[in-house]
């Protein structure tokens, strides 16, 4: 049976603001679980983009920024620490940010077999593009290249939960300006880069496009069924 997932897409929405409404579905879901031990909620599924910012996860260091404070409002970027997994990263206008609020155990999921999952809805898009996408050992997210000596990544993935509810998602490149990523050690890595759809094939692409395609790859691997 299909798991029914609301579906917003945000637009262009401050980081904080996201972040918040995240928080207020991730709450609804873990009350409701609470009471009825199976969770007989909805799931949610935001898709949005933010204005230059870049997070840290809990497991990541301040050092992995390398800019001051003063450099961060010159380039009119803001900075927070979160609540999700992982190190440092950047969002910014042209980049895709989903955030599924799913109910995992709903799913019959391990939180591993979940990121991987999600791993894989980007690894499906990109093929769409013949863009050949994998893991990367010891890394999360999606990467361009990983058996070479130039592994890029292309999307990044730090997720939160708690009761099997997840919270937080991933981050994929589109028509994404990368040269924000110089002033970060991304994901605190120093000798991997970072890449975009749109470099990666010299044009820019239909954001519109990628968030219906992402959709139906959603659908099909999590088996859910959208509410608009």
């Amino acid at each position: 049976m299909k798991t029914e997932t609301i579906y917003k897409d945000l637009g262009l929405i401050d980081y904080k603001e996201a972040w918040a409404l995240q928080e207020e579905y991730f709450n609804i879901l873990v009350e409701n679980k609470k009471k009825t031990e199976v969770g007989d909620l909805p799931n949610y599924l935001i898709f949005c983009e933010h204005p230059n910012v870049y997070t840290l996860g809990k497991s990541g260091k301040d050092n992995n920024l390398l800019i001051s404070e003063s450099f961060l409002k010159s380039i009119s970027a803001t900075y927070y620490k979160t609540n999700r997994g992982g190190d440092i990263t950047y969002h910014g206008p042209g980049q895709l940010v989903g955030y599924p609020i799913f109910d995992i155990e709903k799913l019959k999921l391990s939180i591993k077999e979940y990121v991987y999952l999600l791993e894989q809805c980007i690894i499906n898009l990109l093929a769409k593009y013949n863009l050949k996408a994998d893991r990367l050992q010891g890394a999360t997210g999606v990467w361009l290249d990983s058996e070479t000596n130039n592994p890029r990544k292309i999307c990044a993935i730090g997720v939160k939960a708690g009761r099997y509810i997840t919270m937080h998602g991933f981050a994929l490149n589109i028509n994404t300006n990368l040269s924000y990523f110089n002033h970060i050690n991304p994901c605190g890595f120093t000798d991997k880069g970072v890449s975009s759809m749109q470099k990666e094939l010299g044009k820019e692409i239909n954001l519109n496009k990628v968030k219906t395609e992402l959709l139906k790859e959603f659908e099909e691997i999590f088996n859910l069924k959208f509410i608009f």
